[in-house]
């Protein structure tokens, strides 16, 4: 798939960083398993096979180049068909309350599959797959295979034991907990790909300290080097997606409109916290500077703040962005308007913006909640200062 298929000399790289990082793991634990923390895993990945790093998207993929989107996993490699998280599903619990195990399975399914084609389609991905590192004693072992949709015709074997609901299709095995909304995939892990030691240092500090800390560097959290703001996809009035505005502002009256007119809404208080993030200036009574702003899969548009305080971000002309979103990315039909709900079937209601520069933007998808939680804790920051 996509490790066999990369340059030796990139195997090779990948292979003695993940045991640098493994020697480490007297860091964390005693166990004679070399331990593997999963943010070190994406980062090491990414950098040596020069993939664009996902992980923070709030996707079904990781990492992704060459259009293919890959799922990273590291654990246990325990009896070689362990089960492991796939999908998080804490939002929806509304959705599928009080269902029987066979609606509940039908449910989670059917969103699992959405997401995985949200993620295909946002991010321009012609397929999917997992790259897998396990552990065990003294070792390391690779694994890839392909990330299947649910395969709905042939679900069987649905068994409710307490809060856990089985079933399997002609894939896989899968196991759903209904209290914590998450969704489980056996893997099966027989045949590595690649296999290699790690030793694990007595003494993992004095290795430290004799180095300038670059393998370290691998191990902890990336620190943000760009701003960035979040941004709804619905009012914040009252959290819906309003039938006049917003992603249904070809719906507003008042003149005639494209079926693809949409705007992005910009709260008010982030152009006030946030002074000067937008090439905007509030009331000015102008729009703002035009801009670049590139969107998941590459594609890049021009844009700009535009209408009263700014509150919309929009393309040039619009409709760019809003046949993008509605059409691709969403499928939405023409005419039919964007409800919230259908923003939670596939687990997003925010975008992130990061500001390159002055004239360049980058925009990805946000999960549920994401805004809400940068309202909570940035709006009013400015006057706290």
């Amino acid at each position: 798939m996509f490790y066999l298929s990369q340059t030796e000399s990139e195997r090779k790289e990948y292979i003695k960083l993940l045991q640098t990082v493994g020697s480490l793991s007297h860091l964390f634990s005693d166990s004679p398993t070399p331990y593997l923390y999963y943010r070190a895993a994406e980062n090491i990945f990414c950098r040596v096979f020069e993939a664009e790093n996902l992980s923070r998207g709030d996707v079904s993929a990781d990492a992704a180049k060459n259009k293919l989107g890959i799922g990273l996993k590291t654990f246990l490699h325990g009896n070689g068909k362990t089960y492991q998280k796939i999908a998080e599903f804490n939002k929806d619990l509304s959705v599928y309350e009080g269902k029987n195990s066979d609606e509940v399975v039908d449910i989670i399914s059917k969103m699992r599959n959405e997401r995985i084609n949200f993620t295909m389609r946002s991010h321009g991905l012609n397929d999917m797959i997992y790259h897998l590192v396990t552990r065990e004693e003294g070792s390391f072992n690779l694994y890839e295979e392909h990330m299947d949709l649910v395969d709905m015709s042939s679900i069987k074997s649905i068994k409710e034991k307490g809060n856990t609901i089985f079933f399997q299709d002609k894939f896989a095995e899968y196991k759903f907990y209904k209290a914590k909304s998450t969704l489980f995939k056996r893997f099966k892990t027989k045949k590595p790909i690649d296999s290699f030691d790690v030793e694990i240092l007595k003494d993992p500090y004095s290795f430290l300290l004799e180095r300038t800390g670059s393998a370290l560097d691998l191990v902890k959290e990336p620190e943000e080097t760009f701003e960035k703001v979040y941004l709804p996809l619905y009012s914040t009035r009252d959290g819906e997606v309003h039938a006049g505005s917003g992603l249904n502002q070809w719906n507003a009256g008042g003149r005639s409109r494209h079926h693809d007119e949409l705007y992005i809404p910009i709260p008010k208080w982030i152009h006030e916290d946030f002074e000067g993030f937008f090439p905007y200036k509030l009331g000015s009574g102008k729009p703002g500077t035009p801009f670049a702003i590139v969107l998941p899969d590459g594609i890049e548009y021009n844009a700009k703040v535009c209408q009263e305080n700014g509150k919309a971000l929009m393309t040039n002309p619009n409709k760019l962005l809003g046949h993008w979103l509605l059409r691709h990315v969403l499928q939405v039909p023409v005419n039919t308007l964007v409800t919230y709900s259908m923003l939670e079937d596939i687990g997003i209601d925010s975008v992130v913006v990061t500001k390159i520069n002055e004239d360049r933007f980058k925009i990805h998808f946000s999960k549920i909640g994401s805004y809400q939680e940068f309202e909570d804790e940035f709006k009013g920051s400015k006057k706290k200062r």
